[in-house]
């Protein structure tokens, strides 16, 4: 955003007469060219745009000035990284000069860039047993349900979600957690690294639900946010309020990102009994994390062995063709016109994580709106080699290091430090077995590479990975998965 000359300051409602132009000083300039802005803009993705800029106003378009309100900071977030891009360069292109941005949060917006569309009356459903009628009073307040709907992002549903065979268990699970039919387990542990698709299938989960059973109480939260809300309960003596909400108004509770919980004790002893229960309850839970519930730093043996309980369904690195058909449905869906040769250039080029991906392509898109150019192989490749560039044929140790990093979540100062927390230590192990295999390299050489180890260290270390492969199915399954990673590398 810095080549757009973005500011984005959040200023409070008392600033607002001091900091920020009125409506009337900043309607009467620019306007024009505002509104043709948005046009342009809408155009890439009309039903999203609608809904993200009708909980966003137009304060003022002056002197290159833009100063728009969000009704919070996750609505201003998701504009800034979806939307704001093309808007500022439609109106850079327009006005012939920088454009900088002011936001200001305000839960009261009277004149949206969207006017809310009102939603449909539901048909009346078919007569329900006495036994699964909702009683009066247990649905989700309006309140809650606004701040659902916040979050839920309306494209992750289980019709977008491109199945193969990286994913289809962890899909399965997740659309029979839904009711969508197969066994429920309970709870249901999604793993998987950064930008594969666990925050996509636990928004579809919650999306199946309440389009079945709209009076259905869903809680989505991230660690993060369960933890701020129990910090703010402890502060504000509101205990019997945060543990009615998540024990008590719940049928259906989605955790994103639990790894966050790690060292938190007090909040992890609550998420435990919250977690019981709900599950005595016989109330769905669903977690997600980016490592097995086995690689859990600082986190209780108890909860590791809830978790297990269930279903852990993984997600991996997608193959050839199902980037395609991920890049194809992402295209479909922001009416993007793409041919098969871009579809195949794209997922040939990015290869370990569907949101790079997808990015990629709206950034071609977006390219190519600006630039009037055609999406094709050309255009592609060219762009393509500005954000991905092309890697050297031979595979080194730093390329093994790197996929292992990505694997187990670790920083590569991680993975070469000193550091003998048994996730790391085992990560390091792993790395060190794996260039041992594929690149024959000497133990000293190893060594060196690894943090300047003594070879006896790295001798050790591909011996245990050789004897845990052999032996332990989990081990077995890491060390397949990242191997499928390296031969994507290879293609």
């Amino acid at each position: 955003m810095d080549n757009l000359g973005e500011i984005v300051s959040v200023i409070t409602e008392p600033q607002r007469a001091h900091d920020t132009p009125t409506k009337k000083q900043g309607y009467s300039e620019d306007m024009e060219v505002w509104q043709q802005a948005i046009d342009q803009t809408r155009g890439r993705s009309p039903a999203s745009f609608e809904q993200w800029f009708s909980s966003v106003q137009i304060d003022g378009l002056v002197d290159g000035v833009l100063t728009l309100v969000a009704r919070d900071e996750f609505v201003r977030d998701w504009v800034k990284t979806h939307f704001l891009p093309d808007l500022i360069a439609n109106l850079e292109r327009s006005i012939g000069s920088p454009v900088q941005v002011q936001w200001r949060i305000s839960a009261s917006i009277d004149s949206p860039v969207c006017e809310p569309k009102p939603q449909p009356e539901r048909r009346p459903r078919p007569a329900a047993s006495p036994a699964s009628e909702p009683r009066p009073g247990v649905g989700m307040a309006p309140a809650e349900r606004a701040r659902l709907a916040a979050f839920l992002n309306p494209k992750h549903t289980f019709g977008n979600f491109v199945v193969g065979p990286s994913n289809e268990l962890a899909y399965a699970a997740a659309l029979a957690s839904a009711g969508g039919g197969g066994p429920r387990y309970n709870p249901l542990f999604i793993a998987g690294g950064t930008g594969l698709g666990k925050t996509h299938l636990m928004h579809a989960i919650a999306h199946k639900l309440l389009e079945e059973r709209p009076e259905a109480r869903v809680v989505y939260v991230s660690a993060e946010h369960f933890t701020n809300e129990f910090i703010e309960a402890l502060q504000h003596h509101k205990m019997d309020e945060f543990r009615a909400r998540y024990r008590q108004h719940c049928d259906l509770f989605l955790l994103d990102d639990i790894q966050f919980l790690a060292g938190r004790e007090q909040t992890q002893e609550e998420f435990f009994h919250t977690f019981n229960a709900l599950r005595d309850a016989d109330k769905p839970i669903v977690v997600t994390s980016d490592k097995y519930p086995q690689q859990l730093a600082r986190m209780p043996e108890r909860l590791v062995s809830r978790f297990t309980s269930g279903l852990v369904a993984d997600i991996q690195v997608p193959q050839l063709e199902t980037r395609v058909a991920i890049v194809r449905k992402k295209a479909q869906l922001e009416r993007i016109p793409l041919s098969d040769e871009v579809a195949v250039l794209l997922a040939q080029t990015i290869k370990s994580n569907v949101r790079e991906l997808e990015g990629a392509l709206i950034r071609l898109a977006a390219k190519s709106s600006l630039t009037g150019r055609p999406i094709d192989e050309t255009f592609a490749a060219e762009e393509l080699l500005r954000v991905a560039p092309t890697r050297p044929d031979c595979m080194s140790v730093e390329d093994i290091q790197r996929v292992v990093c990505t694997h187990f979540r670790l920083s590569n100062a991680e993975l070469l430090s000193k550091d003998r927390h048994k996730s790391v230590a085992f990560a390091r192990q792993v790395a060190m077995y794996l260039c041992r295999q594929r690149l024959k390299c000497s133990f000293p050489e190893l060594g060196r590479a690894f943090g300047n180890r003594d070879h006896t260290t790295v001798m050790s270390a591909v011996r245990r990975v050789e004897s845990l492969r052999a032996k332990d199915p989990q081990v077995n399954a890491h060390l397949e998965a990242i191997e499928q990673q390296l031969a994507s590398s290879d293609e």
